[in-house]
């Protein structure tokens, strides 16, 4: 009887011990995925802040990791440092992966950030003066938006057949000098050209705003600029699937008035 009874609570411990196991396990599948996706401070981040009481109810945690350049996100992205980012247009990651090799899926517009011209000197671009000195960036997508700008004013005439650099301007009839920087450092030169042409992010991060401070600036409409959710190919399974659930979040109705409430003068634009 004594025997009988000693193996009865060993084998209810045992019972005990893989319920309690199972328990886990269930409670490991259950908590939340977690995705790390590297953005820009502004609008990026601001923007995936929305989306993160979404996204949590459909089981997916997103930490955000911000980056002050155009060059780290898709770094680390590829390193798998971080699994997705969100910072860039297309054109800029076509221009990366074809010259880093990345091998990344990404998903269509979520928003606009108009390139803007700016000066501390003149109001109007009509009143640029001769050998004027411009700010520009010096990555290749970007260089030729801005490039295009100038050209839509009439202070330069662009290459039809290839794509825009400074190196290649065929007319400048006002003889002005590029001075070509890093895109998060041209706000602040602006005091020291006589005009800058920044990226709509980097404006607002510098305290300026765009639809009053620029003295031209782009047009939403039709514009092929939109930024874009970007991931590494390699992801798979419920990593991917959690990436792609954020990217159907980023172009939701709640992203859109978001976007329209917080920006109401057109400094960020909804793409879609």
């Amino acid at each position: 009887m004594k025997k009988l009874l000693t193996l009865l609570i060993a084998i209810t411990a045992l019972a005990l011990v893989g319920c309690g196991g199972d328990a886990d396990k269930s409670s490991g599948t259950n908590a939340p995925k977690t995705i790390k996706v590297g953005a820009s401070p502004v609008p990026h981040a601001e923007i995936l802040e929305t989306v993160k009481p979404l996204l949590e109810k459909e089981g997916v945690k997103l930490e955000i990791v911000e980056f002050n350049d155009y060059v780290q996100p898709n770094l680390a992205t590829n390193d798998k440092e971080i699994d997705a980012n969100f910072f860039q247009h297309l054109p800029y990651l076509k221009e990366a992966s074809s010259s880093k090799g990345y091998k990344f899926n990404h998903g269509t517009g979520v928003h606009i950030e108009p390139y803007g011209i700016y000066s501390k000197n003149i109001k109007d671009l009509k009143k640029l003066p001769k050998n004027a000195q411009v700010a520009i960036t010096d990555d290749p997508s970007n260089q030729a938006r801005a490039l295009e700008l100038l050209a839509k004013n009439g202070i330069i005439t662009l290459p039809k057949d290839k794509k825009a650099t400074i190196y290649n301007v065929e007319k400048n009839p006002k003889n002005i000098t590029f001075k070509p920087a890093g895109a998060p450092s041209i706000p602040k030169i602006l005091p020291d050209v006589d005009i800058a042409i920044i990226n709509g992010n980097y404006a607002l991060e510098n305290g300026l705003k765009p639809s009053k401070d620029a003295i031209y600036l782009e047009s939403g409409e039709g514009n092929p600029y939109a930024n874009i959710l970007a991931w590494n190919s390699a992801a798979s399974g419920k990593k991917a699937a959690s990436i792609k659930k954020l990217d159907e979040l980023l172009h939701s109705p709640q992203v859109a008035a978001y976007i329209k409430k917080t920006w109401p003068n057109g400094e960020v634009i909804p793409a879609f």
